[in-house]
């Protein structure tokens, strides 16, 4: 057994909880919530796949391949929000700003994003609306509400020998990382938020961090 996984079924309070026991009650709250919140959510899906198609056309849902648990990939689900050839652009704004690189390298996010989608990508990206797709990805086992953010596979550099702590869960629709500041929570703390969260999983914390999760998304502290 892997040191990742001999930790999975410790408790917050450090006694020992069968592992499979824990992993079954997350996934069932996972499910249950995941389906209600796709219920409550539905008056929004239309508005937004309209304010998408209408306003700028092209594609409404974002396909990134991100690492989920034990090193698989998938299609990590969003509603678009930012230009066509985004990465084309990204590539060329990096270039040409010093400054823009150093931020992008440090936290993988700019507070001046040339690839975003007029003010409907702002909004969403604002209010975190574009990842209610990533509900879908909850549902077939891919993500989990609770846990890391999903990253891409050469993020993984970042963790250098601590990224089988990050393989170890699956990745979350909000965390840790997601109540602390978002996009002005630099990749260094981001990381030791990850490690920590994988090497102390509680149902107790899931349920906290789904609770400071609205209050984060409200402040609009590092939404961007």
């Amino acid at each position: 057994m892997s040191r990742a996984a001999g930790v999975l079924g410790r408790s917050a309070s450090g006694g020992q909880v069968p592992a499979l026991a824990h992993a079954a009650a997350k996934r069932g709250l996972d499910l249950f919530l995941a389906t209600l919140g796709l219920v409550v959510a539905a008056f929004l899906l239309l508005p937004i796949v309209l304010a998408i198609r209408l306003r700028h056309g092209g594609a409404v849902i974002y396909r990134d391949r991100r690492v989920g648990r034990g090193g698989t990939s998938f299609d990590c689900l969003k509603f678009r929000t930012m230009v066509r050839d985004a990465d084309l652009v990204l590539e060329r704004h990096l270039a040409r700003s010093p400054a823009a690189r150093a931020e992008w390298q440090a936290t993988r996010k700019l507070r001046d994003d040339p690839r975003i989608l007029g003010r409907v990508g702002r909004f969403l990206r604002r209010t975190s609306l574009d990842e209610l797709p990533q509900l879908w990805n909850v549902l077939k086992g891919e993500m989990s509400l609770v846990g890391p953010r999903p990253i891409a596979r050469e993020e993984l550099a970042y963790y250098a020998e601590q990224g089988h702590w990050y393989l170890a869960v699956r990745p979350g629709l909000t965390g840790p990382w997601q109540v602390d500041g978002r996009s002005d929570t630099g990749y260094a703390r981001r990381v030791r938020l990850d490690v920590e969260y994988a090497q102390n999983p509680s149902l107790g914390r899931d349920l906290r961090i789904l609770l400071r999760t609205p209050g984060a998304l409200l402040s609009g502290r590092g939404a961007y």
